[in-house]
């Protein structure tokens, strides 16, 4: 499956069959919290890898580690935890957010997904009682979710980019979508930004996930993640800002 538009005319395809019928999502963005959260949860909990996804015409990385190349976005699946978790390592840039969305989308309803959830750490100005997660969710979602969830909506601002053209999908569709945001700060990964995606997970989720251990995994991946942190600050100041989001 593939979407198709933008300047270079970016398309990306997607090899993940059965998914569950919920996914969630971190993808690179400045403090690579989500990512990071989204990382740990497949480590952490075991989860399987079940697809990848490729992207043509889009300047590409290969991740690789003790000389193993792997795929830059990767699609993990877990039956007893109901959940597929997508994990993105390549920086997505603006004029290719809606081809990338589109792919993303037309996977979710031919594979039957029924709902879509992304972490999220932004730059934000915030005050230290701030250090928490927000939600930006459809309808369907919040009444299903977060009836009963500890999770604050956030106040006020915008979506853009790859979170806009989701949830705006999840508006007009059954697709239940969500957005997770917490502050960030310039290191990276902010592991503290990443823990709370993963507690906000595990409340709405019902998962057990020992957060314990994020520290030691984060500074084992933390060399890598520094780079992948630079190449991200190289490509924003380029592209420009994605995902911004004003309190």
């Amino acid at each position: 499956m593939n979407g198709q538009s933008g300047p270079a005319s970016a398309s990306f395809e997607i090899t993940a069959e059965n998914p569950q019928e919920t996914v969630v999502a971190g993808f690179s963005h400045f403090g690579l919290a989500g990512l990071t959260a989204a990382n740990y949860l497949v480590d952490h909990l075991e989860f399987e890898q079940v697809g990848h996804i490729t992207a043509d015409q889009l300047p590409a990385i290969t991740p690789f580690e003790d000389g193993h190349p792997r795929h830059h976005t990767r699609v993990f699946s877990h039956e007893e935890a109901g959940l597929s978790v997508l994990v993105g390592e390549l920086f997505v840039p603006p004029w290719a957010a809606q081809p990338f969305s589109e792919a993303v989308l037309e996977w979710t309803e031919t594979e039957g997904v029924d709902e879509v959830t992304v972490l999220q750490g932004v730059t934000m100005p915030h005050a230290p009682d701030d250090h928490q997660v927000f939600y930006v969710a459809t309808d369907d979602y919040r009444d299903h979710r977060l009836a009963d969830a500890d999770v604050p909506p956030m106040g006020q601002g915008f979506l853009d980019g790859m979170n806009a053209e989701l949830v705006a999908r999840g508006m007009e569709s059954d697709l239940r979508t969500a957005v997770y945001v917490t502050p960030v700060h310039e290191q990276a990964p902010d592991v503290d930004a990443a823990i709370r995606l993963l507690n906000a997970v595990g409340r709405v989720y019902d998962l057990e996930i020992d957060t314990g251990p994020l520290e030691e995994f984060a500074a084992e991946i933390r060399g890598y993640y520094e780079e992948l942190a630079e190449r991200l600050s190289e490509r924003t100041e380029t592209e420009g800002s994605e995902n911004r989001m004003y309190m």
